[in-house]
């Protein structure tokens, strides 16, 4: 009796990537309420740029980080999954990722630090801030999920 040894090693890998993988679909409150977060922290955050007394470069400046923040969060997230589930990502990406991540935070408490604007405004924008980059990452979080959690039909037999 002949074990073949190639297909045991193909079905122990395949159980080690599933198993690593994570499959579950979020709930549909979690993903109506990441949404929620993500349109009220970053609608509050715009509002209150809108509303500000500052001169337009710098409601610029803080908009812009707002942007950076929510984009590089995003892509840590996304690189971060991708490593867990095996998928290829390059150190320099992750690193860059990670220091425009960094980088956003650091702009904004230089800028607010330095602001001319009441100690409860510079709280309301470093909040709104957070929020809207927890949320951005949790809606990520959640868009990948659900389409991870979706049975996917394929006709590729190279591994019968």
């Amino acid at each position: 009796m002949t074990i073949n040894y190639t297909c045991l090693i193909n079905l122990k890998l395949s159980t080690i990537i599933i198993s690593r993988s994570m499959n579950q679909k979020p709930s549909n409150a979690f993903i109506g309420a990441s949404w929620v977060a993500l349109m009220v922290g970053f609608a509050a955050y715009n509002i209150g740029l809108f509303n500000a007394t500052m001169l337009l470069n710098e409601k610029g400046y803080y908009f812009t980080i707002l942007i950076l923040g929510v984009f590089a969060a995003i892509s840590v997230q996304k690189c971060v999954r991708d490593r867990l589930e095996g998928i290829p990502v390059t150190n320099i990406y992750y690193g860059i990722a990670w220091f425009c991540t960094i980088l956003s935070l650091a702009l904004l408490s230089i800028g607010l630090w330095n602001a001319t604007l009441a100690l409860s405004e510079k709280g309301f924008y470093a909040m709104s801030f957070v929020l809207t980059i927890f949320a951005a990452i949790a809606v990520q979080k959640n868009t990948r999920d659900s389409l991870g959690a979706e049975p996917k039909i394929t006709n590729d037999t190279t591994n019968l």
